[in-house]
């Protein structure tokens, strides 16, 4: 096990910030969790991440690691040695969940963020997008899965944790926007993994109630 003090700077209503979070309880790592107010952030995340002036912000060693997909990895390169992986170790498997974490994060997340701002018909259309791109989704991880549990196969992987760690999020938009964004009827696997992602004793505690 690597060394050093770990402190990770976020806070739980950010989905970007549960994938830190579902990362680090997989790999077993102590970590300090500094809680940041998001509509007034700190000068330490001002000084931590200049750039974008986001969470989530990890601090290992006093070395500073920004933007959440890049944790993950950094996670899961320097803990190497743990007896969990996240990532696969073949190239073309790295390649084939790299396609689809970008997927996710380029052409879904855009989608359901325009629940916030839509109404009415538009609100229609946005959902039978949403519709479409969960269907994509479950149809890789038919082949992703190999018919195992997660993304990852038996146990849960780089795709798992970079979609998974948004369900929280999306749950709150359903309640927000009284639409089911991830429908049995619809994505009957994709639903069913969602349950059983959400309940790993690695998940189950990091989102925040729906209400916070």
């Amino acid at each position: 096990m690597v060394s050093g003090g770990v402190k990770l700077l976020g806070n739980t209503c950010s989905p970007y910030v549960n994938r830190v979070l579902i990362a680090l309880k997989l790999k077993a790592i102590d970590f300090e969790f500094l809680e940041e107010n998001l509509s007034s952030k700190s000068d330490h995340l001002m000084r931590c991440n200049p750039v974008h002036k986001k969470v989530p912000v990890l601090i290992h060693d006093n070395k500073i690691i920004c933007e959440s997909l890049i944790i993950v990895q950094y996670i899961d390169h320097v803990w190497k040695d743990n007896g969990y992986s996240i990532l696969p170790s073949d190239p073309h498997d790295r390649a084939v969940t790299d396609f689809w974490v970008a997927y996710f994060d380029v052409k879904l997340v855009p989608i359901l963020k325009k629940l916030y701002i839509v109404q009415g018909e538009d609100k229609i259309a946005v959902k039978q997008r949403i519709d479409k791109g969960m269907k994509v989704l479950e149809e890789a991880f038919a082949k992703c899965s190999k018919e195992k549990a997660y993304f990852g196969g038996d146990t849960i992987g780089y795709i798992d944790i970079a979609v998974g760690g948004c369900l929280g999020w999306i749950k709150a938009m359903e309640k927000l926007s009284g639409l089911e964004l991830i429908e049995e009827a619809k994505t009957p696997k994709l639903a069913q993994w969602a349950l059983r992602f959400m309940s790993n004793d690695a998940v189950k505690n990091v989102f925040p109630e729906n209400g916070k």
